[in-house]
């Protein structure tokens, strides 16, 4: 069995992404260490979920570039939830930006939205839960 447990995001600021993804979208902030040389391991995940957000902050101009465009402008992540319209609402008046409006798929209710350096995300809620 394999499992991703894991993935790196770039982001320029460690403090201003942990505020981010703990307050606006409710995930839970499970390590924060400082290495020194302002290099710090943190990582943030959604309640519930095994695989987390390593939040990594850019170090040199080639990856200050991929801050919010790490896939060229496509959606990067899915977010998954048990209650669309609870967590929307939440990030709503959270202030996440959202792209477009709620929709009804097969596959369930999806929107679009941009974390703080504008990656976009599908946020979903499965037609199956």
């Amino acid at each position: 069995m394999q499992q991703i447990g894991q993935l790196s995001l770039v982001v320029n600021d460690y403090d201003e992404a942990i505020e981010f993804y703990t307050q606006k979208l409710g995930f839970k902030l499970l390590e924060d260490q400082d290495f020194g040389n302002g290099k710090r391991w943190v990582r943030v995940t959604p309640s519930g979920s095994s695989c987390s957000l390593l939040l990594a902050k850019a170090v040199n101009p080639q990856q200050a570039q991929s801050v919010g465009n790490q896939t060229g402008g496509r959606v990067f992540l899915f977010l998954y939830t048990d209650d669309f319209w609870r967590d929307y609402e939440h990030m709503l008046s959270a202030g996440v930006k959202f792209i477009g409006q709620p929709r009804e798929e097969a596959f369930g209710t999806v929107v679009v939205f941009e974390d703080l350096y504008g990656n976009k995300w599908d946020f979903i809620q499965s037609a199956s839960s």
